[in-house]
């Protein structure tokens, strides 16, 4: 499974247990739109350091947030 592939997988589930509705993950859609709140990122990012064994957001100086899905996923697999 690719990394884009568990983050998606990930989103997919909390998205599930949060009741929340997900809609397409294209590259160009805006986390802001994806129906998450902070505690389901907070989940994100949590399962996310159990599966591939980083944070990026802890250990990134002159963090730049990702925007969008496709972002998220370049974020990952740059600290990766």
């Amino acid at each position: 499974m690719t990394l884009r592939d568990t983050i998606a997988q990930f989103m997919s589930e909390i998205a599930s247990q949060q009741e929340k509705t997900l809609p397409p993950l294209t590259d160009d859609l805006n986390l802001l739109d994806t129906g998450f709140d902070s505690l389901c990122f907070a989940i994100l990012v949590a399962r996310l350091e159990d599966e591939v064994g980083i944070d990026p957001f802890s250990s990134a100086q002159n963090l730049e947030f990702p925007r969008t899905f496709g972002d998220l996923v370049a974020f990952y697999a740059q600290a990766a």
